[in-house]
């Protein structure tokens, strides 16, 4: 008997697009899990996003997107063995709504799954308006919601049709190779401790991520350490000046293919990225992955893959707390060391592929049944 085929979908990064990030990740990684329900298929590599709440760009967007269903449905009308048994869409919200698999589930009468769904009724006046109003729409018409943080859980439950599936699927990352023994196991202090930020230069919260770190670390004046900064974007300028004044113990080193990511958290004594508003940020579970400990801002979505005290510390939204959590962690070596062999062990436990893909399996058994 053939397993049930699962069509997936990325409205806002697209798994083969050129630039790296966490969403392009996760996407990749959710392909992968999901191979173990059965063949996967990317349905379609159509990019549904508007960062600037422009309606022109948006009615462009659409349109573009009732094409492709088209396209899709006399796709499967022509090839029924492509036809798909479950639809899984991954990141649906106001600025980047599902345009496409609320409309092919419909008309082929099969069942839509949304990971990572945020529900942002305040966008439904205003510039996002059409975007937003889709959004609500696709979230509310899936059979299951699988949310990666409690924040956006609420969301969807408190708004949500009654009888819908709301569960929770943890990220996930394919673990790295254990560090070895020796570097989990080191007990001189480095000194100076380095200090590692991984993060895309952009506008918004990114931006004033890099600004919080620069304005904590201006706090520290005679603690000793040394910072590598890996990233690129168009605000590379604006992050370059915050960390002039540091020279020379700040390197920027621009962009990095993930693949020689490994070297930089294999030298890194711990994480540094305040994570203002990140949904959850798959740089922490990287770092703590290579057994690095992080220290990040507290909020839903960095809660979400770090324990305070274990892998990481959680601060307060200041510079003043960020600074604080800092300097206790560079003037305390062992406990420093402590934290990152916590690090791995917190990932293996709650955070690895093998088992997302097993809880995966398991959530969507019902569903291609």
């Amino acid at each position: 008997m053939t397993a049930p085929r699962i069509a997936f979908y990325a409205p806002l990064k697209p798994v083969d697009h050129p630039i790296p990030s966490g969403d392009r990740q996760m996407a990749r990684l959710i392909l992968r899990a999901l191979e173990a329900s059965g063949p996967v298929e990317v349905a379609s590599g159509l990019r549904i996003y508007d960062g600037a709440g422009d309606p022109a760009a948006q009615a462009r967007l659409s349109a573009a997107a009732a094409a492709e269903c088209d396209r899709l449905l006399t796709l499967y009308a022509a090839e029924p063995a492509r036809r798909p048994a479950l639809w899984l869409s991954y990141h649906v919200y106001y600025k980047a709504p599902d345009l496409i698999g609320p409309a092919v589930t419909r008309a082929l009468g099969i069942p839509y799954v949304v990971v990572e769904a945020t529900r942002a009724r305040k966008r439904l006046t205003g510039p996002w308006s059409a975007f937003a109003a889709a959004a609500e729409s696709a979230i509310e018409q899936a059979d299951l919601v699988l949310c990666v943080s409690a924040r956006d859980r609420q969301a969807v439950e408190a708004y949500g049709p009654p009888g819908q599936q709301v569960a929770m699927l943890p990220p996930f990352l394919d673990l790295p190779p254990a560090p070895e023994a020796e570097a989990v196991a080191r007990t001189e202090p480095v000194s100076p401790p380095r200090l590692l930020t991984v993060a895309m230069m952009r506008p918004g919260d990114k931006l004033a991520s890099y600004r919080l770190l620069a304005d904590s670390l201006h706090l520290l004046p005679a603690q000793p350490w040394t910072l590598d900064i890996v990233g690129d974007g168009p605000a590379a300028a604006d992050v370059s000046a915050l960390f002039t004044p540091f020279a020379p113990r700040v390197t920027l080193h621009g962009a990095s293919a993930p693949s020689d990511l490994a070297a930089h958290y294999r030298a890194a004594d711990l994480l540094v990225w305040p994570g203002l508003n990140e949904a959850f940020g798959m740089v922490y579970l990287e770092a703590q992955a290579h057994g690095v400990p992080v220290l990040a801002v507290d909020n839903a979505g960095t809660g979400t893959v770090i324990r305070d005290g274990v892998g990481g510390r959680l601060t307060g939204p200041t510079a003043p707390d960020y600074a604080a959590a800092l300097s206790a962690l560079l003037s305390d070596p062992p406990a420093l060391r402590g934290l990152g062999r916590r690090a791995r062990a917190h990932v293996e436990a709650n955070h690895a592929l093998s088992a997302a893909a097993e809880r995966l399996r398991g959530l969507l058994a019902g569903l291609l049944s």
